[in-house]
């Protein structure tokens, strides 16, 4: 059965799955409903009071799910032509035989993307040591420092962001060589390089 309930003053559905479960789980799926995993013993009245004091947490659920089921290219929207042809991008349009096509052929350019962003930041620093760059689909960070293996590791969906967020986390984890953590003094570090980093932080949801 479907419900309806106001979140950040918009309206959304969820659904609710009673099993024989001892927590409540939320999770948002392609169609954009909250969908509701609870013990049949949880009452209704305390699920939306739940929904509501976790606000922000799933309507960030639901705004990275938008984002998965659309196609960005540097923070430009594509609109996705179905041809069964070679992919290619051309002005916000990009052509191929499907979405995952598509999605691929995206993908495909954030290696030299992320190394000539990389290359541009570099000589801003004075200290950094010698690594090499990775880069991979994560679902949870947008890039990782790993002092061990000497590597900084960006997630492939950065590719969908503006080349100014893409640049964030450069810093934000090139910065990690000096401050193995999330200090005052980590952050004071970041915003020498980027200024902006709060902004920068809120529209990645980071």
């Amino acid at each position: 059965m479907e419900n309806k309930i106001i979140l950040n003053n918009k309206e959304y559905i969820y659904v609710i799955n009673y099993k024989k479960i001892k927590n409540i789980y939320f999770r948002v799926k392609e169609d954009l409903k909250i969908y509701v995993s609870a013990s049949y013993k949880v009452k209704e009245s305390y699920i939306r009071k739940l929904l509501k004091e976790n606000e922000k947490s799933i309507i960030n659920m639901i705004e990275k799910t938008k984002e998965e089921k659309e196609l960005y290219y540097l923070g430009e929207k594509l609109n996705l032509i179905i041809k069964d042809i070679k992919p290619y991008i051309e002005n916000n349009i990009i052509y191929a035989r499907d979405k995952e096509t598509a999605l691929e052929y995206i993908y495909s350019k954030a290696k030299d993307l992320f190394q000539k962003r990389l290359d541009s930041i570099i000589p801003l620093f004075d200290d950094l040591p010698d690594f090499r760059l990775r880069v991979r689909t994560m679902k949870t960070k947008w890039g990782v420092c790993n002092k061990n293996s000497m590597t900084i590791t960006l997630n492939t969906k950065l590719i969908g962001k503006s080349l100014h967020l893409i640049d964030y986390v450069i810093i934000h984890e090139l910065c990690h060589f000096k401050h193995m953590n999330h200090s005052k003094e980590y952050w004071d570090y970041v915003e020498k390089y980027y200024p902006y980093y709060k902004r920068a932080r809120k529209e990645l949801r980071y």
